[in-house]
């Protein structure tokens, strides 16, 4: 939960809460807007708004599904045990966010595939392949989201040739 501080007088100070944190908010907001401004783009350079709406919502989707990811992956990393009735409670909340995110998934896949079929002409490929793409890229991003969190975080162990190298070290002084 973000909250926002308004300092009203030396006394009063008037809180704003929204749901969500800060970063999270900007980051879609980014998404949004970069997708936006890819699709404007693709429409100035090819004249076609079909082509403009499909790689603009499969940049804005990709954007989020990897923030989607790493987020689900944070959240799979803070998951509690289920040994006693807190954890129960705080695996349930993380259960909650992470049904969020899947359901924020869904509906922008499946806006982008609504306006890719209304924009698009009638035929196979126009109603049945285009339309997939945003949600088909969103996905894949959501992995590549979820991977490189784990690659941030992982720990690494030193190897067998560590231990070599700082005793050869050792022996020469």
């Amino acid at each position: 939960m973000g909250r926002i501080e308004k300092k009203l007088s030396d006394s009063t100070t008037k809180y704003y809460w929204y749901p969500g944190e800060k970063q999270e908010w900007i980051r879609a907001a980014v998404a949004v807007g970069v997708g936006g401004a890819v699709g404007a783009l693709v429409m100035l350079m090819t004249r076609n708004s079909l082509t403009a709406v499909v790689i603009g919502t499969s940049v804005t989707l990709a954007m989020a599904g990897f923030n989607f990811g790493r987020r689900d992956s944070k959240a799979l990393g803070g998951f509690p045990g289920m040994a006693d009735k807190a954890a129960r409670r705080a695996a349930i909340g993380h259960t909650g966010r992470a049904a969020w995110r899947g359901l924020v998934m869904g509906v922008g896949s499946a806006a982008a595939a609504v306006l890719v079929i209304n924009l698009g002409p009638r035929g196979w490929f126009y109603d049945w392949v285009l339309p997939v793409v945003p949600a088909v890229v969103c996905a894949i991003a959501r992995q590549f989201g979820l991977v490189w969190e784990k690659l941030g975080t992982s720990v690494s162990t030193p190897g067998p040739a560590a231990p070599k190298a700082a005793g050869a070290a050792s022996t020469d002084g």
